[in-house]
């Protein structure tokens, strides 16, 4: 049995390098553009530096150039998201706009199932709060005090 696969080539190298990963970030970037959630956590105007970032982060993550690390240092991707409020609601809608990039991209299947593996525990790994939408932990004039962490007990009305 033969393989195609040549054991010495980065995955980065396998999928088609910078310009594959270029056309995911910009797809997905197309998706958030229009996210009333997930928009308004990229406080920068143009989303050009953010896809710039991510880009990045996915070539070095994936085998290719490691000018993440040299123009960023470690990626620390908790502590990096820690100030915005990443709740179920934004990683669903995360990995929506992020499943639709990675299906342009039509990859081989195995390719297809690493990547959406790896960015699926990712998005799930962000999750910070549990607290509805909204941006920071303030959002819409809420504290974390408004919010009760245990329901009050039910009352029993047979006494």
């Amino acid at each position: 049995m033969t393989s195609d696969a040549d054991p010495m080539r980065s995955f980065y190298e396998e999928i088609g390098g910078h310009e594959t990963f270029v056309r995911l970030v910009d797809s997905f970037y197309r998706g958030i553009a229009d996210d009333d959630v997930l928009r308004p956590m990229y406080p920068e105007d143009d989303l050009g530096p953010a896809a710039e970032r991510l880009t990045m982060f996915l070539e070095q993550y994936w085998g290719g150039p490691s000018t993440y690390s040299e123009q960023r240092g470690h990626p620390r991707l908790r502590m990096r998201h820690n100030g915005f409020h990443v709740n179920p609601d934004a990683r669903d809608r995360w990995l929506h706009h992020m499943r639709a990039a990675v299906d342009e991209l039509e990859l081989a299947p195995l390719h297809d199932a690493t990547l959406w593996d790896y960015l699926h525990r990712a998005a799930f790994a962000m999750v910070n709060t549990f607290e509805p939408t909204g941006i920071g932990p303030n959002a819409a004039g809420r504290t974390a005090a408004s919010i009760p962490l245990i329901a009050e007990p039910p009352q029993d009305e047979s006494r």
